[in-house]
């Protein structure tokens, strides 16, 4: 097997290893349908994955967060994506044959992700991957989320490797440059959930994929 360009590779989890948008998908529209509106638009909400519970709900309801009934929506999407969020979520293209390849070769890998540990705990409980990362950092790990470096030299003393020596890959700028901060490689992954006017290019990452396969050839050299 070819050796891995780098000691450990950081992954974000939402939009960059998972697809985990049909499952916030399936969760919105059965709020929507509880309240008697009509579904949102699939396309829509996949693009707002990366804002969040907060973006998805304030878009498909077209209501700002800071209405009142706001947060009891929120907490009603939270609910319903908690039971069905490993339903259709399902690792990228590529990205399956490239975690088993890293496990085989022994190189750690991490997720970093801003998404509470109380969904992606069950999502990876109930989603079987073709390794196991060896660090799972989370907001609730953290005293500050990326883009500020702290999760992502906790991921790096977790698995005992210097942030020179890995690389982070992420599908917002914020993925980018919180492994910038930290000092490591970085992919920005423009396959994932990005704005419509959003250009990875300009993130100031590495290298730019379109394309989740094109992963393996750059920690694969």
């Amino acid at each position: 097997m070819i050796k891995p360009r780098y000691e450990a590779v950081l992954f974000d989890l939402d939009g960059t290893l998972l697809d985990t948008a049909p499952d916030f998908i399936t969760a919105i529209d059965r709020l929507l349908e509880s309240k008697g509106l009509p579904p949102t638009d699939p396309a829509t909400t996949r693009n707002m994955v990366t804002h969040g519970s907060a973006g998805i709900v304030a878009s498909a309801f077209q209501i700002d967060p800071t209405d009142p009934g706001f947060e009891a929506l929120r907490q009603e999407f939270l609910s319903l994506y908690l039971e069905n969020l490993a339903d259709r979520t399902r690792p990228f293209p590529g990205i399956s044959e490239l975690l088993a390849d890293l496990g085989v070769s022994k190189i750690p890998w991490a997720i970093v992700t801003n998404k509470p540990w109380l969904y992606t705990r069950a999502i990876l409980q109930q989603l079987p991957l073709a390794s196991t990362p060896s660090a799972v950092v989370c907001p609730d790990h953290v005293a500050r989320n990326k883009p500020d470096p702290e999760s992502v030299y906790l991921a790096c003393k977790t698995i005992q490797v210097a942030p020179e020596r890995c690389i982070c890959i992420g599908d917002h700028r914020r993925d980018v440059e919180s492994g910038l901060n930290a000092g490591t490689s970085t992919i920005a992954a423009g396959y994932g959930y990005l704005d419509p006017d959003d250009d990875p290019a300009d993130w100031g990452a590495d290298y730019v994929v379109d394309d989740s396969e094109q992963i393996y050839r750059l920690i694969f050299d």
